[in-house]
């Protein structure tokens, strides 16, 4: 089938006929970041993505575009994945621009071609960021997440059986609003979106879900100081209040932990 082909289908509505033309291939032109390493300068390379269905996923329509590639025995293009469920936050990419792509709430791997339109040309880079280098072609170190986690993201518990599920009593408001902190993915679409490449939001969420639960307590006042300074010790840029990681974030988390995390790194200092 050519480019612009379709499959015709035919209701009827209140005695009135109506034709409805469904898109059954798209054919697209990629503008695709290929860098071999660190160290090399990297370049934008065209490509045609052909007959690609629209009920395709975005990371399917890369992998139909890498075994074309293969066969005509050129290297892949390189780009991170998982679970391809929304869940780890690694199908990191920027598209046309934006963080994930056009749709609000939702990652690259939940990004469907239908929300393409025939012909269209479409931009994709890696997360930029001076905390993430390029490792190739699409795919960032973003260990940097990593370590700040390893300098407070964690509660002292005791060893040994689990504790009773009724034995810490928890507001149901707060343990909404931890919940609402740990969908935080750590994708990094926050820090790619803000024009100071801050992790803030990141941070925010993670400060904030612990700060609000009873086994967080303990390293409260360590942890917000503990981990705001290993964000700066990585290079991240400063809050300006612009709003971009809200709404680039796949899971939607709002800028209000940001000043959550600005009470508590306050309070630490008083204590």
């Amino acid at each position: 089938m050519g480019r612009g082909s379709f499959i015709v289908d035919r209701i009827e509505i209140h005695d009135t006929l109506f034709t409805i033309h469904y898109p059954q291939i798209m054919n697209l032109t990629l503008y695709i970041w290929r860098q071999r390493n660190a160290k090399d300068k990297g370049k934008m390379v065209t490509y045609m993505a052909d007959d690609i269905s629209p009920d395709m996923s975005f990371l399917e329509m890369l992998d139909v575009v890498n075994e074309r590639l293969i066969e005509d025995n050129e290297d892949p293009i390189a780009f991170d994945h998982d679970c391809r469920e929304g869940i780890c936050g690694t199908c990191s990419l920027i598209i046309n621009g934006r963080a994930h792509g056009p749709e609000k709430g939702t990652t690259t791997c939940q990004l469907h071609m239908r929300h393409f339109k025939d012909g269209d040309e479409i931009y994709i880079e890696p997360f930029r960021s001076r905390a993430f280098a390029v490792i190739r072609d699409l795919v960032v170190d973003r260990s940097a997440f990593d370590r700040i986690m390893q300098t407070g993201g964690f509660i002292t518990i005791n060893t040994g059986s689990p504790a009773d599920a009724n034995a810490l009593p928890i507001p149901k408001e707060d343990a909404e609003y931890a919940m609402d902190a740990a969908q935080c993915i750590g994708c990094g679409a926050c820090v790619a979106q803000c024009k100071n490449a801050s992790a803030m939001l990141f941070v925010a969420a993670k400060v904030s879900q612990f700060a609000h639960l009873p086994q967080g307590q303990p390293e409260r006042m360590k942890r917000v100081r503990a981990m705001v300074k290993a964000m700066d010790d990585e290079g991240f840029g400063n809050c300006t209040n612009q709003y971009e990681c809200e709404a680039a974030c796949p899971k939607e988390i709002s800028v209000n932990f940001i000043a959550k995390m600005n009470r508590e790194f306050l309070v630490s200092g008083l204590k």
